[in-house]
């Protein structure tokens, strides 16, 4: 009998480098916002195998990947790259929006600017 490899989903996602810490996975799916092959999980040691799909959110995205391998261990971003097939579709750089910069209005105030601000500022005598 050959059985198929698992892991449990929290444990995968950490290695996988997709979550700082454990913990902070297991959070996430038992708030039910990961999908293992579209369908909604809310318990950390659901196990998954090579192949199947996982979507979830991160930061102001949503990931769309597929798990190619199961990792050993937590080890170095190339390591981790290797264990997933990124299937979330490029952004279109002409709907991406950058965030304006905003320039700041010159240096920071020195003691005499701030002791006059304060004046300025001061209530009653």
């Amino acid at each position: 009998m050959s059985e198929t490899p698992t892991l449990r989903l929290d444990k995968w996602l950490w290695q996988a480098r997709f979550f700082k810490t454990r913990t902070l996975a297991a959070k996430m799916v038992g708030l039910g916002r990961v999908r293992v092959n579209a369908t909604r999980v809310t318990k950390p040691a659901t196990a998954v195998k090579i192949g199947d799909g996982l979507t979830f959110p991160q930061g102001d995205d949503v990931r769309i990947i597929e798990i190619a391998a199961l990792g050993e261990r937590r080890g170095p971003a190339p390591e981790a790259q290797g264990l997933y097939v990124d299937l979330a579709p490029e952004p279109d750089p002409a709907q991406t929006t950058a965030k304006p910069f905003v320039e700041r209005g010159g240096a920071r105030p020195t003691k005499k600017d701030r002791r006059a601000m304060d004046a300025v500022r001061r209530i009653g005598p």
